[in-house]
């Protein structure tokens, strides 16, 4: 039986209720956060909370993210579910109003749940041992405001749909100028010469905190170059390795993209050693 936290209360699942006004189930006006956690330990627990009060002040919703008060709810879905390997979802969204209106209402309290789910035991640095990837691309058709973490997630459903129908576990999306921009719940890497190249972050990507800790830790480590900037789908089609990155899939390498396999079609040996160093130093942050 699943433990779930629901505006101040834990509860079974099955017992959790909300109100059919609220603007999460109405709107997708709410912002959500996944922190993994493998053996009760955390990964990037800070800067997920970061990033989720970041998001609610971009939508004004009015509730400060207290990291203390949030990581003992998390531990407290944890130890009700089990333990092991759990990722915890959270959930804020504006609350439930009387009437269905456009416009943000005035004095109402945020909706806040927060679940623990089974995800996979963490990725082994080992070629042998790494899940490869397949993805199909499209045209990035999602809003202009990507960088917010919002519940509202039609357009990358569909995006990843996408991909999904073809058999594919991504899709990667470009802007009208060519220019990637990120996948459908993944951001992305184009490796060449050694060299890892990931998007800047604007408006068209979602600052991913797998990312923020990647790049860190293979910056703070030195023996592999990065770059921030525009990276192109010509890149994309000439590069030596491809790898996608979420909290849940850690980084993942990508071997084929639309029917044709990305190199020589196999797992490269500079995502191993970045794996590697994100397996020694993911749970630092």
């Amino acid at each position: 039986m699943s433990i779930v936290y629901l505006n101040g209360d834990y509860m079974p699942m099955e017992e959790a209720r909300i109100s059919p006004m609220d603007r999460g189930f109405l709107f997708g006006d709410g912002i959500y956060e996944v922190v993994p956690s493998y053996d009760g330990k955390l990964v990037g627990f800070a800067p997920h909370m970061k990033r989720m009060q970041v998001g609610l002040d971009a939508i004004e919703i009015q509730l400060h993210v207290d990291h203390q008060a949030w990581r003992y709810i998390t531990n407290e879905l944890i130890e009700r579910n089990g333990g092991g390997d759990l990722g915890i979802y959270f959930h804020i969204s504006r609350g439930a109003d009387t009437k269905r209106h456009h416009a943000y209402p005035e004095s109402i309290a945020p909706t806040i749940y927060a679940f623990a789910f089974e995800i996979p035991p963490a990725p082994i640095p080992r070629k042998d041992a790494a899940t490869p990837y397949t993805v199909a691309t499209e045209e990035d058709l999602r809003w202009k405001r990507c960088n917010i973490k919002s519940t509202a997630l039609l357009g990358n459903v569909m995006h990843y749909q996408h991909g999904h129908s073809q058999g594919h576990n991504e899709t990667l999306l470009y802007n009208q100028d060519g220019e990637l921009t990120e996948a459908a719940a993944c951001n992305v890497y184009v490796i060449k010469n050694g060299i890892v190249a990931t998007p800047l972050l604007d408006y068209q990507k979602l600052p991913g905190i797998t990312r923020l800790m990647l790049l860190e830790i293979l910056r703070k480590d030195g023996s592999i170059a990065v770059q921030e900037r525009v990276v192109t789908m010509k890149e994309l089609e000439n590069a030596d390795e491809v790898w996608i990155s979420s909290s849940s899939k850690e980084i993942a390498p990508v071997i084929e993209i639309d029917g044709k396999p990305v190199a020589d079609g196999s797992i490269g040996d500079v995502w191993l050693a970045a794996q590697t160093l994100y397996s020694a130093h993911k749970f630092d942050f």
